[in-house]
Parts: structure tokens; sequence; C-alpha cells
């Protein structure tokens, strides 16, 4: 079940960007608590929910067409979990009228094969990140 992200779900929020085996933070400093907080706050972060834990989150960032964030708890990955969430993110972005929306993503991870097989263009790198683009 997906649903909006809440304060309360701050903790296992960073619980699963912390596990995750790819797209691993080099300093996780670099997130932090009020970024977080600011997603929530700013309704483009949602979780999926199962069983009463939250297994996957994503977020939308309203003030400049991106995507911030699609992560899935490992031990519930290939569920279809991280497209449903990642089609809310994009939905979000639809709905405030971005005709151009953008991510960025590790080379060589699944989520390079995710974003290309969505339909996703690569149009830039930076460093080792690609900056992926998908035009309405």
């Amino acid at each position: 079940m997906i649903r909006r992200a809440t304060q309360g779900d701050v903790i296992r929020i960073f619980e699963i960007r912390n596990t995750v085996h790819e797209n691993k933070l080099d300093d996780p400093a670099r997130v932090t608590v009020e970024d977080v907080r600011s997603f929530i706050a700013d309704t483009g972060m949602f979780v999926w929910e199962d069983a009463g834990q939250v297994v996957g989150f994503s977020a939308a960032d309203p003030r400049d067409g991106s995507i911030w964030a699609l992560f899935v708890d490992p031990a519930h990955e290939r569920r279809g979990i991280g497209r449903a969430l990642f089609e809310r993110a994009c939905a979000v972005l639809w709905q405030a009228g971005y005709t151009r929306l953008w991510l960025t993503t590790d080379r060589g991870t699944r989520a390079e094969t995710f974003y290309r097989a969505a339909g996703w263009k690569v149009t830039a790198t930076r460093g080792n990140e690609l900056v992926f683009e998908m035009v309405a």
C-alpha cells in the first residue's frame, strides 16, 4: 500500500536508505533529517507499507522537477514496489506542471537499467552519475 510519508516514518526511511546495496551515499551526512522532513512537509514523499512496516519510499522535488529518492528495502525488492513508488513520484511532478522530469543515478546499477526500461534518456553525466530525463 502506498501512502504519504509522515514525520513518524523518518527513522525507517533512513534505515532503508542506509541498507541498500547500490547508490550508497559516500557521505551519509549529505542527506539530513531536515531534508527528509522537508520532503514530507511538501507532500512529495511517499512510502510503501507492508504489514505495518515501511519497506520503500520515493521523493519528488516539486521545486525543480526531479526525483530525489527511490529506495526499497533489499528484503522486499523485485515485487513491483519500486515501480509503483516511482510512478507516484512522477505523478506528483506531472501534476505540479512539469513537462520535463529528471533524476540522477550511478552508472552500471540496476537503477540505471530500471530507468532506461521506463523510457528515460541519459542527457548528461556528473562524474560517475548519469542524468536521466523524461519529457512529456
